[in-house]
C-alpha cells in the first residue's frame, strides 16, 4: 500500500511538522471537551507544555537556512500590515513623474503616536493579484526613483525617513534593465548617504542584495530576529559556487546572512526579537514591537545633531566590510 503524501499546505515549514502534529491533537482535545464537557484538562495540560519546550528549542536552533523560510513564510506580517497596525495616519505617495507608479515600492507620509516620518518600504502583496501587480516585492527602477524623490520631499520638510525592506531582489528584467535599473539604485544609495534628515531601516523578512540597498542606506539598520540580508539569494549562490541548487543550505550558512552574523560584522546594528515561533505565529505582536523599536529609535536620532548623525552615517557606509 502507498502512504498518501502528507499535505501541510503553504503556511507549515518542514521543521515546524512536529509542532503542527501537537496543536492538532491539542486543537481535538479542546473540540471534544467543549462537545462532551469531559474534563481533559490533565491530557490537554502535558502537550501544551511539551508544545512550547518543542517550540523553544526549535526556534533557538534554527539553521540560517531554515530562518530564511521563516523570512519567507506566506503569513509573515507585511508593509501593508504594519501601516494598518502600527500607524495613526498614512498618506499614500505615488509616481516618479518620469515614467510611472511601481507597485513594488510603497511611500507615505505617516504618523505613529505624535511622531511623523516618511515611510519607504517594499511592498509584495497578500493575494496572488496582488503578488503579480507588486512584482513579488521586486521593485523596477522607477520605484527607486519614486523612493528618492519622496526622500528628498522628507529631507525638505526636515522629518525623519523609515524604510522597511522586504525584496528577494530588485527586478533583473530586460525592461528595467533599458530605464536604468543599476542606475538608479546606484543614485540612491550615493543620494541616501547625505541627506540632511534621520534614516531608519529594518529588514523585516527577505533583504536581497541592490534590491534592499536601495532603500537601505541608513542611520541604524536593524533586522527582525527571523530576516536575512545578503548580497545573493542562497539559490543562486548555490549554482554558482557548485552549479548545483540543491546546495542551498551550505550556501545559506557560507553568506553570512543572519541578524547574529551581521551583526558580529558590524553590518547591522540592532536586532529586534520576534514572537517564539517567528512573526507568522503572533503578527499583532510582532508589529506592536517593532513599532516601540520604530519609535525608541527615531527619537534618539531626532536628539542627535544632523550633521554628526551625516558623518557617522558616510563614515558607517564607507568601512562596510573593512576588518581593520
Amino acid at each position: 500500500m502507498v502512504k498518501a503524501k502528507r499535505n501541510d499546505g503553504p503556511g507549515v515549514l518542514e521543521f515546524e511538522r512536529p509542532i503542527r502534529d501537537l496543536d492538532e491533537r491539542i486543537e481535538e482535545l479542546e473540540t471534544l471537551r467543549g462537545s462532551t464537557n469531559m474534563d481533559l484538562e490533565p491530557e490537554i495540560e502535558p502537550l501544551k507544555e511539551r508544545r512550547l519546550d518543542l517550540l523553544k528549542k526549535t526556534y533557538e536552533n534554527l539553521s540560517p537556512w531554515q530562518r530564511i523560510l521563516v523570512a519567507r513564510h506566506p503569513n509573515r506580517p507585511l508593509i501593508t500590515d504594519y501601516i494598518q497596525g502600527m500607524l495613526d495616519a498614512f498618506v499614500e505617495l505615488h509616481g516618479d513623474r518620469a515614467f510611472g507608479d511601481d507597485k513594488a515600492i510603497v511611500t507615505g507620509l505617516a504618523t505613529m503616536e505624535g511622531e511623523r516620518f516618511l515611510l519607504v518600504g517594499h511592498r509584495k502583496g497578500k493575494s496572488m493579484a496582488e503578488r503579480l501587480e507588486c512584482n513579488f516585492g521586486s521593485a523596477h527602477p522607477e520605484g527607486y526613483r519614486k523612493a528618492l524623490q519622496k526622500m528628498k520631499l522628507a529631507e525638505k520638510f526636515g522629518i525623519p525617513i523609515v524604510s522597511l525592506i522586504n525584496t528577494s531582489g530588485a527586478y533583473p528584467g530586460v525592461a528595467a534593465e533599458e530605464r536604468g535599473q543599476a542606475s538608479a539604485i546606484a543614485v540612491n544609495i550615493m543620494e541616501m548617504s547625505h541627506l540632511k534628515t534621520p534614516i531608519v531601516g529594518v529588514v523585516t523578512g527577505e533583504g536581497g542584495s541592490g534590491g534592499a540597498l536601495g532603500i537601505g542606506v541608513c542611520d541604524r539598520l536593524m533586522m527582525l530576529e527571523n530576516s536575512y540580508y545578503s548580497v545573493i539569494s542562497p539559490e543562486g549562490c548555490a549554482a554558482i559556487l557548485w552549479r548545483d541548487g540543491s546546495n542551498v543550505q551550505e550556501a545559506a550558512t557560507a553568506l553570512k546572512l543572519t541578524g547574529k552574523d551581521l551583526r558580529e560584522l558590524g553590518i547591522i546594528d540592532h536586532i529586534i526579537p520576534e514572537p517564539l515561533g517567528g512573526a507568522h505565529r503572533d503578527p499583532r505582536m510582532m508589529i506592536l514591537t517593532l513599532k516601540q523599536e520604530l519609535l525608541k529609535v527615531i527619537r534618539e536620532l531626532r536628539s542627535q545633531p544632523l550633521d554628526e548623525l551625516i558623518e557617522a552615517r558616510f563614515k558607517k557606509l564607507r568601512t562596510l566590510g573593512d576588518p581593520g
